[in-house]
């Protein structure tokens, strides 16, 4: 009896081992650079790994935009340029390779932290007569994203969180609820 009792820990210490082996080698990449476009703009990010499961993404591009002016009945569409920083945890690598897909270019779900400022330097614009207003945003975002080949991939989110704005726009509140709701194509370099 105690030989079988010996033998079975010993098997389930080496399965138990095996379990350890294959969770370490599932890890972000140490770096992704790469371009997305959405239906909301186009951007430029880097993406690097902090740990296994952790990656910071930073990201410049143009955010797309809509203005509209009640008196002249006008409307148009502009792009300002934002800077994110976006703190990402990947949640399901282990399980991912697991089951035998892939998770190079960071492919999995992720929960992040986007934090975002739109910036009132330039903009492209069907109108130059506007006032853009500067904006800081902080939202926790649920997302994923996934490869299409080598070098494409799409990634899809949504999250709630806070919008603030630049003071001098507004008098009665400068902060409101910010969506982040994201749908984009990429190529990963």
């Amino acid at each position: 009896m105690k030989h079988i009792l010996l033998v079975a820990m010993l098997f389930g210490l080496s399965i138990n081992g095996f379990s350890q082996d294959k969770e370490q080698t599932a890890s972000v990449e140490k770096s992704v650079y790469g371009i997305q476009t959405g239906f909301a703009g186009i951007w430029a990010h880097g993406e690097f790994r902090l740990s296994n499961k952790f990656a910071l993404r930073t990201e410049i591009g143009l955010d797309l935009g809509i203005w509209e002016n009640n008196y002249s009945n006008e409307k148009g569409l502009f792009f300002i340029p934002v800077i994110t920083l976006e703190p990402r945890f990947y949640y399901n690598l282990n399980k991912r390779v697991n089951k035998g897909k892939r998770i190079d270019g960071n492919s999995g779900n992720f929960i992040a932290l986007k934090t975002s400022y739109n910036s009132d330097l330039f903009f492209i614009g069907t109108s130059k007569d506007i006032n853009l207003e500067t904006d800081f945003m902080i939202v926790p975002t649920w997302g994923i994203r996934r490869n299409i080949g080598n070098h494409f991939n799409y990634e899809a989110g949504f999250g709630l969180g806070y919008i603030h704005y630049r003071e001098e726009y507004y008098n009665d509140s400068n902060s409101d609820v910010a969506v982040n709701l994201h749908a984009r194509i990429g190529y990963k370099f």
